[in-house]
């Protein structure tokens, strides 16, 4: 018995220390790869570079996926064992128990025996010393046996203790595995998408980088030479949905809205009141929208891209690879509406060679600016 379990004692070593030596391999990897992503973030803008730097991510996001799993893996085994030795420990507390709580009375009712009893009770003074002897010896004994009680109690509930934090611990990483892995199905997704929209051509992915800029660059312009059109309130009509800055900074009639506060781009959705739109990110009806303002499009809304990081972070180099808005349309209204008080511009701008973009943006006051793109 003590040689099969000296044997399952170094089985388990070894596989441990393989663990380990494959956790370490996969860290220096992940440590690999984070440094060729930043050594391509700091090179020139090309497609070669942006398919590379998307592979060195899935492949950063798979091992993290790897590593995670091997750590989920390797605290189910040490789980098991826990449970096992936790088992183990509750028979042998409760034959201890079982022990100490039938041995204290003997040992109680040997105690009330007073020396001078033990003397009637004894043939001769060695039979009365062996007596004594005994029941020290026996007093002795149940100590060191309430001492192992109290041990096995505690090793118990530190056992129990732990198995619980490696518990909450595998639930934590599984959380993260969960978020690994939407992480990793995106940047597939971005891939494919990249290659779709571009061809696997290296014109047209410049062509689609300059169209993005030159839209930022409008937008700027805008700021400079846009005509004030006047105050507007709250629900009026400001313009109509269009596709203006075709081809070169539009793809299809659509509504691009955006809110700057102190010239910095800010998440649309912390001032659009809570509605219940369709996604396209996700292929599903969502919920945007924690402030106030109405939503400029009426109807049922459609979410083409939102805002932040989307399947296009390559087209927004300019931001850091962020959409700055969102684009949306309506099946039921192209007007759209101000979201709030404020005073209306108008501008037209060169977009993308030839094209011609029409934007409009309500200052709101307090260094909050609206934008609205492509409009007719």
């Amino acid at each position: 018995m003590k040689r099969l379990l000296v044997i399952g004692i170094v089985l388990f070593t070894l596989f441990v220390s393989r663990v380990y030596a494959a956790d370490s391999d996969i860290n220096r990897t992940i440590e690999d790869l984070k440094n060729k992503i930043s050594e391509l973030q700091n090179t020139e803008n090309s497609l070669a570079k942006q398919i590379s730097l998307i592979n060195s991510q899935i492949q950063l996001t798979t091992l993290r996926i790897t590593s995670i799993q091997s750590a989920i893996a390797k605290l189910s085994t040490e789980i098991v064992q826990l449970a096992d030795e936790i088992e183990r420990l509750e028979d042998l507390l409760n034959r201890r128990s079982e022990l100490v709580l039938h041995r204290i009375p003997e040992s109680y009712k040997r105690k009330v025996i007073s020396q001078f009893g033990a003397v009637f009770l004894s043939q001769n003074f060695s039979d009365f010393l062996s007596r004594i002897k005994y029941v020290e010896v026996v007093q002795k004994q149940d100590a060191q046996l309430l001492f192992q009680l109290k041990a096995t109690q505690n090793n118990f509930s530190e056992r129990k203790n732990l198995r619980e934090d490696k518990r909450l611990e595998q639930e934590s990483l599984q959380k993260e595995l969960e978020i690994q892995s939407r992480e990793l199905e995106r940047q597939k997704r971005e891939k494919q998408t990249l290659l779709e929209q571009t061809r696997n051509d290296e014109s047209v992915y410049q062509r689609l980088l300059a169209g993005a800029l030159a839209e930022k660059q409008a937008i700027e312009r805008a700021l400079v030479d846009a005509v004030r059109v006047g105050p507007v309130k709250k629900g009026d009509p400001i313009a109509l949905v269009g596709n203006t800055g075709y081809p070169g900074c539009s793809t299809g009639a659509h509504l691009h809205f955006e809110v700057r506060k102190n010239n910095s781009w800010v998440d649309p959705g912390s001032y659009l009141s809570s509605k219940s739109v369709y996604d396209e990110q996700t292929n599903s009806d969502a919920t945007f929208g924690s402030g106030s303002w109405d939503w400029p499009l009426e109807g049922p809304i459609r979410i083409t891209q939102r805002f932040g990081k989307t399947l296009y972070p390559w087209l927004y180099a300019y931001s850091g690879g962020i959409h700055t808005g969102f684009d949306m349309t309506s099946n039921t209204s192209s007007v759209i509406r101000a979201p709030a008080d404020g005073t209306l511009y108008s501008s037209s701008q060169p977009c993308g060679g030839s094209s011609i973009i029409k934007i409009k943006y309500i200052d709101h006051g307090d260094s909050t600016l609206s934008f609205y793109l492509h409009v007719q």
